[in-house]
């Protein structure tokens, strides 16, 4: 069937809103989602930029998680990187496709941390945390499945130097033509574990009040604002996402008061992961992210197309981010506005190589005029 853009329908999910300087074109944000197609040398290359082109009908892309951390390994299948000249050639592929096909891309700029594996860093280094807790779970090696092992504390001085790499691949983003840049601050990884108590035991100025634990992320923000202008940067955060051992004693008041220490700072949004249905009530969002926060928030975690039109509705959100949807469906907002049916994705294919089950899932015929 083909779709007339003669007579599109109006929807909360469609209206236009500003992000800083950027007007999006809807509200419907592509969340990031790691697929491991990168080239050896954590490199992104034709097949990436020919996937996120054909999702820039997206309001925002942010893209997958992109490592700072050069001594992350180069093997393949991987993640990308931001943290070379190659990696940021790589992704000056990705950025002027998606700019091509009229969509807008911020890159989400990540440090594995405890979650990393010895085998996947370079010089025989071992993966470091805020504190010597290691995360729960096994990690995929090249040996198979591995439990994760215990981190190497970092130093004072080593965190400065990790502020110091997100501010380098800041630097390279705005190179490459990235229209922002989102911190990873969720699900476990690095700036993660520094935020909740479950993996932060410090005694020192990271660690113990949420100020202190806050310090590390709003270090790389104002590393980060050197380069970038604060509406265009946004950040991260999963209050109660339990993935890989997470915890926090409070995540309702420590996390309000996360969102209270980032709101002065004029931020592009506040990206939350947390899903609409709760099992013991409402989620933390609804109770105090959304007042503690007062610039743009975008709420991400398994959201269909109603529960996304009521949180915008009921003013509980500005944007929703969408993230299995936009796999099978590139051209996820045609389909929701003529009300056409989505395709489902082959999990299957989520993290394996090649076209398969990435660029191969096809786009509505367009009649336009």
């Amino acid at each position: 069937m083909s779709i007339d853009l003669r007579a599109a329908p109006k929807a909360p999910l469609f209206s236009p809103i500003a992000i800083g300087e950027l007007t999006l074109s809807s509200r419907i944000v592509m969340a990031p989602m790691t697929r491991q197609r990168a080239s050896q040398g954590k490199i992104p290359n034709d097949l990436n930029a020919r996937y996120y082109a054909q999702r820039a009908g997206a309001g925002l892309i942010i893209s997958e998680s992109t490592e700072v951390d050069p001594f992350s390994t180069v093997d393949v299948p991987t993640r990308p990187g931001l943290c070379n000249a190659e990696q940021e050639a790589g992704w000056r592929l990705v950025t002027t496709a998606v700019h091509a096909a009229g969509g807008k891309i911020f890159v989400q700029l990540s440090h594995m941390g405890r979650t990393a594996h010895p085998s996947q860093l370079l010089d025989g280094r071992q993966p470091v945390g805020p504190s010597p807790l290691a995360a729960t779970g096994t990690i995929y090696t090249v040996k198979g499945q591995e439990p994760y092992s215990i981190p190497r504390a970092l130093e004072i001085d080593e965190i400065e130097t990790v502020t110091a790499e997100f501010a380098a691949a800041a630097i390279r983003a705005k190179s490459a033509g990235f229209d922002g840049i989102e911190i990873h601050g969720a699900n476990g990884y690095l700036v993660d574990q520094f935020l909740r108590d479950g993996s932060n035991i410090r005694r020192d100025r990271y660690g113990g009040t949420v100020e202190n634990r806050t310090r590390f992320l709003l270090e790389i923000i104002t590393a980060i604002k050197a380069y970038w202008p604060a509406n265009r940067i946004g950040v991260r955060l999963s209050p109660t996402n339990s993935y890989q051992g997470m915890s926090d004693s409070n995540p309702v008041g420590h996390f309000a008061r996360i969102a209270g220490l980032l709101d002065p700072l004029g931020l592009a949004y506040l990206h939350v992961v947390e899903p609409p249905v709760q099992p013991r009530g409402q989620p933390v969002t609804a109770l105090k992210l959304r007042t503690a926060f007062s610039g743009p928030l975008i709420l991400a975690g398994g959201y269909k197309r109603a529960d996304a039109e009521s949180a915008l509705a009921t003013g509980q959100a500005d944007l929703i981010a969408f993230g299995e949807a936009f796999i099978a469906n590139p051209d996820l907002p045609d389909r929701w506005r003529y009300g056409v049916p989505l395709a489902l994705a082959d999990k299957s294919t989520f993290y394996t190589q090649g076209a398969k089950g990435y660029t191969d899932y096809p786009s509505l015929p367009r009649v336009e005029g």
